[in-house]
């Protein structure tokens, strides 16, 4: 047994590091003197001095966090919609199909998607006449035509552990199909809901193929423009906005961890009911 702990030991700590040391990297070489962003030349906080004032990446990463925003929202919206019908409804004319586009992005290579989008917006721009140019919209609809297929899986999944009868309960006591869907499914997805709005948002905030195609040099997301700056060599700067970035998701998983822990502990508080009744002499 304890061969067997010392091993699991060693295979949770080698994991570990192979997930965490290069975050930790990037945060200890933010704070390098060196011009060059693998090369330690002494504490400095040169570089996030100059992160302040290079306003073409701090305007980049702004895009790419109100990008994010808006394409999970968006995504989230049609995705729970694709993945409610698809899973409260097994049978409806063009089921096949719709079930098959609105999954086509999980197994269909970036890269082909990227063409074919940037190859329906030149065309509609030709017809239409919208968009006369690729931008931030052009983004926004690139990114979630893939991004709503995992919000429809995550769905799709939770409805289909989800117990019906307490839906048709409600029905029977006299409740309407949408006060059903708002009072009683809702709430019970909504963890399902809040996953794949963070993976959505997540998937748009770091896309670098898609956002290479469709993007314009008025509106270039972060990864885009770090992707370009890697040419001509990487700036500690990148180290710095990365550090920077590893806090702030630091510092939200653990507000997230404390609120849930705070709201466990008062579940468990409110389940705790006092008797009513006396104990009497000799009752343990």
């Amino acid at each position: 047994m304890s061969g067997r702990g010392l091993f699991r030991r060693s295979a949770l700590a080698l994991g570990l590091a192979f997930l965490y040391a290069p975050l930790a990297l990037v945060v200890v070489y933010s704070f390098t003197a060196s011009k060059l962003a693998t090369v330690w030349a002494g504490f400095s906080t040169h570089w996030y001095v100059e992160l302040a004032s290079d306003e073409a990446l701090l305007g980049a990463a702004w895009l790419s966090l109100k990008l994010a925003f808006v394409s999970a929202s968006l995504a989230l919206a049609l995705g729970a919609l694709a993945g409610y019908a698809l899973s409260r409804f097994p049978r409806f004319s063009g089921r096949t199909l719709f079930a098959g586009l609105v999954f086509a992005p999980l197994a269909m290579p970036e890269i082909v998607m990227a063409i074919s989008l940037l190859l329906l917006f030149v065309n509609m721009g030709d017809v239409l006449g919208w968009p006369s140019q690729r931008g931030f919209w052009t983004l926004v609809i690139a990114h979630v035509s893939f991004t709503l297929s995992f919000v429809a899986v995550i769905v799709a999944g939770r409805l289909a552990d989800f117990d019906r009868s307490i839906e048709e309960a409600a029905l029977d006591l006299g409740a309407s199909p949408l006060r059903t869907f708002f009072v009683i499914t809702l709430p019970v997805i909504s963890p399902a809901l809040a996953a794949g709005w963070l993976l959505a948002f997540s998937l748009s905030l770091d896309d670098v193929v898609t956002s290479q195609f469709v993007s314009a040099p008025g509106a270039t997301p972060l990864p885009v423009l770090v992707l370009g700056s890697v040419k001509l060599g990487v700036s500690p700067k990148i180290n710095a906005l990365g550090a920077l970035a590893i806090a702030l998701v630091s510092m939200a998983t653990l507000v997230a961890f404390l609120w849930r822990s705070l709201r466990e502990r008062r579940t468990l508080e409110e389940a705790k009911i006092p008797s009513a009744l006396p104990v009497l002499p000799g009752e343990g």
